[in-house]
């Protein structure tokens, strides 16, 4: 891999700023509400003792991000790159959360296109495990042009497997 999975991305909105151990207490402050878990496939995210293995992950990832509200600077939630495969050239984005306050904002669709933005430079396609009754990911997801090509049990860090559907959006459809 040449390229890397965790740099600085911005607009004028946003800033993805690569995830620091330092950054535990903000994102936890976010991932608390039970609510933000609901749909995921492993809905005690919220607990604390259960957010830090999922933390941890996200560190030793080396390719998540704090999203950050730049008006604000609120912490507003997470994503990743992850699973670099240099054959296929595809990697997975996800590990996506945000708070409640950011729901139904229109602020997914910015972040993930600044992500897609950057990768698609390096990659040829962007694949996303989405928990089977994520309803809420699964219609984002195809609102950017995702479709649905599997469904695959995933092992999430520290945390039972869950059944998951891949999405993918290629390079040459992305707009």
């Amino acid at each position: 891999m040449n390229f890397s999975v965790q740099p600085i991305l911005e607009n004028e909105e946003f800033q993805l700023i690569p995830l620091q151990q330092g950054d535990f207490e903000s994102l936890y402050e976010v991932a608390s509400d039970p609510k933000v878990w609901e749909q995921h496939p492993n809905k005690d995210r919220y607990k604390r003792e259960v957010f830090e293995s999922f933390f941890k992950g996200a560190i030793e990832s080396k390719g998540a991000f704090k999203i950050i509200e730049k008006s604000t600077g609120d912490v507003l939630g997470s994503s990743r790159y992850y699973n670099f495969d240099e054959n296929d050239n595809h990697i997975f984005v996800g590990y996506t959360f945000y708070g409640t306050k950011s729901w139904g904002k229109g602020i997914n669709p910015k972040v993930k296109k600044l992500m897609l933005d950057y990768i698609f430079q390096h990659v040829d396609k962007v694949h996303f495990h989405i928990g089977k009754e994520n309803f809420r990911s699964q219609t984002a997801l195809e609102r950017l042009g995702g479709k649905k090509i599997a469904e695959e049990e995933v092992a999430y860090f520290a945390e039972p497997s869950r059944t998951n559907f891949v999405y993918e959006i290629r390079k040459e459809d992305w707009k």
